[in-house]
Order: C-alpha cells, then sequence, then structure tokens
C-alpha cells in the first residue's frame, strides 16, 4: 500500500471533509474510502473539484449522517442506486455504496444492482485510472488500493479498462464518449482492445439518452485539445451516431487558399484554434458547427473548384434542427445558429474599403456577440502558408479597430432606434400594425447608412421627413 497522505494535506477544504468522513466512518464500523477521479486527479496535481467517497454499508444512511457533520440540512438520494449527493459549498460531496451492477441489451439503467465489497466495487468502474480507492479512516489514512494498476496506466498516460473493454462498454455505452473525454482532457492514450471494443460496440450508444451524450461531447469541447476526442469519435463511429451532420464532412475535399483540404480534419482545426483562443465553450461549440452544411451544398465549378454556396444560411436552419434533436438549451440554439449564420461576414469586411455602413450592420446582426463572432472568425483561418496566414490575420485586426471606431461613435452593439413605436404612431397618427414597424426600419436604414446620426433629435427629423411616404 502507498501513503498519499502528504498529497491531500495542502488541499485543506478537502482534506477536512475527509477527515470527518473517515472518523465518521470509524465510528460506525464501515469501511470508508474516496474514490475514482479523486484518487486520479490527487497522482496528476489537478484541481479538486468534487469528492467520490464509498462505503461498504448503507451509502444513503451514511450521508444523512457526514451531511449532519459539515452542517449540511438535506441531501439528494438516489435510492436504486444506493448513491446520494450532499450538496455541501465549501466542495460538493457524492457518497455510493460499495455495489456492482447487471444491464440488459436495452437500457444503460442497471436491471440489478448488487452491494458488494471494495474490489467488487472498483472493478465495475470505467478505467484502471479511476479504479483506485484511498481509505480514510483516521487509523488508515491515505492507504492506497490500487488492484488494476492504476498508477501504473497513470504513468504511461493510458486508458483500459480494468475487465474486458467489450463487456465495460456494452453495459454502459457512455463509457465510450467518456473514453473521447479523457483522451482529450488527460492527453492520455487508448489502448487498442479498447479502440477495437469501441468499434464493435459504437451502435450501443443510441440506448444513452441525448442529455448525457450531449454532456458529455460539450466536455469534449471543453478539454484543452477538442480534437482528441471528436477525432476517436470519427474512428470509432460512434460520430456516426452522436453528430451524424459532423461524419459526413470525412473525406470531403474543399479548394480554399485559407483551408484545410479536407472539411472533417478543417472543422477539428478551427475547433482547436478556438480552444486556443478562448476557454468559452460556446465558441467552441460554433466553430464545430460553423460548416454543418457544407456537405450538402458542395458542387464542383469547373473554374472554381468547389463551392458551398449558401452554407451559411442552411447551416443556420440544420443547427437549430441539432439542438433540437441534443436537447440543447434555447439560448445556446439561437447563440449557434446566430453564429453559423454570421460566419463568412468577418471575411467580407477584411477587405480594403469596406464602409462604416457595412461595419455597422454586421455589429446590429451580431449584437453581443460581435467579439465571440470575430474569435471564430480567427480560428477559421487554418492555411499551412504563413504568409496567408499573417496576412488574413492582418485584415482582422483591421477590421477590429474598424468595429471598435464604430463602436465608439455610434454604439452600435445595443443599436436600436432612438424613436420608438409609441412616437411613431403618434406623429404620424396610425393604430399598432406592420406600418409602424416599417416606419422604424426605414428610420433605423437611414442611421446604419450614415445618413443620419443615431441620435433622438436626427431620428425624430428624419421620422418628419419621411412620414408622408408611409401615411395614405
Amino acid at each position: 500500500m502507498t501513503n498519499i497522505k502528504d498529497l491531500v494535506l495542502p488541499h485543506k477544504v478537502a482534506y477536512q471533509t475527509l477527515v470527518r468522513a473517515g472518523e465518521l466512518g470509524a465510528r460506525l464500523n464501515l469501511e470508508t474510502y474516496v474514490v475514482g477521479g479523486f484518487v486520479r486527479d490527487l497522482f496528476l496535481g489537478r484541481k479538486l473539484k468534487e469528492i467520490d467517497l464509498m462505503v461498504v454499508g448503507d451509502g444513503i444512511a451514511f450521508a444523512w449522517k457526514l451531511a449532519d457533520r459539515l452542517g449540511v440540512k438535506t441531501i439528494v438520494p438516489f435510492r436504486l442506486f444506493g448513491t446520494a449527493k450532499i450538496p455541501y459549498r465549501a466542495i460538493p460531496v457524492e457518497v455510493a455504496s460499495a455495489r456492482q451492477e447487471s444491464y440488459d441489451d436495452y437500457s444503460r439503467k442497471p436491471a440489478k444492482v448488487i452491494y458488494t465489497d471494495l474490489e467488487g466495487d472498483l472493478k465495475r468502474r470505467d478505467f484502471t485510472v479511476n479504479a483506485m480507492a484511498m481509505d480514510i479512516r483516521p487509523e488508515k489514512f491515505g492507504e492506497l488500493h490500487d488492484p488494476y494498476r492504476g498508477i501504473a496506466d497513470l504513468r504511461a498516460k493510458r486508458l483500459i479498462t480494468p475487465l474486458d473493454p467489450a463487456e465495460t462498454f456494452s453495459d454502459d455505452p457512455l463509457r465510450m464518449l467518456r473514453a473521447a473525454y479523457f483522451a482529450a482532457e488527460l492527453g492520455f492514450d487508448i489502448d487498442e482492445a479498447c479502440v477495437k471494443a469501441m468499434r464493435e460496440q459504437a451502435d450501443r450508444i443510441q440506448i444513452v439518452s441525448w442529455e448525457r451524450i450531449t454532456g458529455e461531447l460539450i466536455k469534449i469541447l471543453k478539454a484543452p485539445k477538442p480534437s482528441v476526442g471528436l477525432i476517436l469519435l470519427q474512428k470509432t463511429g460512434l460520430m456516426r451516431y452522436v453528430f451524424p451532420e459532423i461524419d459526413v464532412m470525412y473525406g470531403l475535399r474543399q479548394s480554399s487558399d485559407w483551408h484545410h483540404k479536407d472539411i472533417f480534419y478543417h472543422t477539428m482545426q478551427v475547433v482547436d484554434n478556438a480552444a486556443q483562443l478562448t476557454d468559452k465553450m460556446e465558441v467552441r461549440f460554433a466553430a464545430l458547427v460553423h460548416d454543418i452544411a457544407k456537405p450538402r451544398t458542395r458542387r464542383l465549378d469547373s473554374d472554381k473548384g468547389y463551392t458551398f454556396y449558401g452554407h451559411d444560411d442552411l447551416g443556420a436552419q440544420m443547427v437549430k434542427r441539432v439542438a433540437q434533436r441534443m436537447k440543447l438549451p434555447n439560448e445556446l440554439r439561437d447563440y449557434l445558429m446566430k453564429m453559423t449564420l454570421l460566419h463568412l461576414r468577418p471575411i467580407a469586411l477584411a477587405k480594403e474599403g469596406v464602409t462604416d455602413s457595412a461595419v455597422r450592420r454586421l455589429m446590429v446582426a451580431a449584437g453581443e456577440e460581435v467579439d465571440d463572432l470575430l474569435t471564430l472568425c480567427r480560428a477559421d483561418i487554418t492555411s499551412k502558408n504563413p504568409r496567408l496566414v499573417e496576412k488574413y490575420w492582418e485584415n482582422f485586426e483591421r477590421v477590429e479597430k474598424r468595429m471598435k471606431d464604430v463602436l465608439e461613435r455610434d454604439a452600435m452593439r445595443a443599436f436600436q432606434s432612438p424613436v420608438r413605436g409609441d412616437t411613431i404612431m403618434k406623429v404620424c397618427n396610425l393604430p399598432p400594425g406592420k406600418k409602424v414597424g416599417v416606419i422604424k426600419k426605414a428610420i433605423e436604414e437611414a442611421i446604419l447608412d450614415g445618413e443620419i446620426e443615431n441620435t433622438y433629435d436626427a431620428a425624430y427629423e428624419y421620422l418628419l421627413k419621411i412620414k408622408d411616404k408611409y401615411i395614405e
């Protein structure tokens, strides 16, 4: 056994919580361990985000007693699985009974839960690096239990299952997506036997709910290099079920000066570029879907090569359908649709002689997401020609400067006509209706075109000037 107490001590909140849980376990005469990701991250020197406890006994009863010790008034029990969450403000805690599970062919929910001992619990876990436990009872605090050589696999940066990977992935197909996530998050290689099992079990992912699939996909996008996980999904056939619109990009060539010749690998590069530019998951997701309609709009022109006319507009509509399938929040859906629709617009602005009107219109269309849009467009530069990349970046810096100048002059981000509908109705003696909106739009267009200033007085004067054209 290896004592890892010294690794825990610097994490004061986690250490104090473990001490209290261990003392409780000793008082109740229950084997009590911290397990899984906590132990893994402890050895990797990663931030400890939550505590996973396992007791050989009644985990829910233990959770109630521990919550009382921590000053938490309630817990969230999951009686079918013998687990409970303790919403401890200092650090989230989950307590589980040592258990094994059996599954049927049509659901990842356990058909039967059998309570077991420490080793029986560890062997059911997804990967050896997550199948380690540390005893936290006072007389044994820091003793490591590593029956499946998780430490050796951590050092080798290798992901391998404790049991036969075919059985592990068949029992819970979500583990295949977790393999892709851990590969991207930790930079680990996946054992070839696991990769083979993922290929053979790929269709089993269909029994997993879209909420869980989407959750793992978002975790992959948050990883330091998302393409590692995404390419693994593609190579194992999982992408066909997880994100078929991305799967069909594979092997399709394009002939742009600025892009990777393969649409799929261009997309992977854009996602990684976005990950280097921002931690914001939404921008990374936009990078994944920005060219989603290219396979459907791809045409071969004898002079221009491959073209993708309208892929921005069609892409936005496709994203709407994807969001419905993947159960995305409405706010994220709308964001991704906007970014996909507008992702080509800054490219047009990255030319000499662009007008202030064009800059204003893009800023109004992008709204609060204008900075994210420019980040996405920077990420979209995937040429391997350093001269072209340098030129393109210079163009974007010029566009950004123009936008900042226009922003300072006209406050375009939150743009709307200074003259509101009630004023238009009063001046024009009109009832509520479409005509009011048409007049308001005409005023906004005049501001965007630079005909009048973005002030109430200028807009009101312009309203008086044009109102007779709209009043019968």
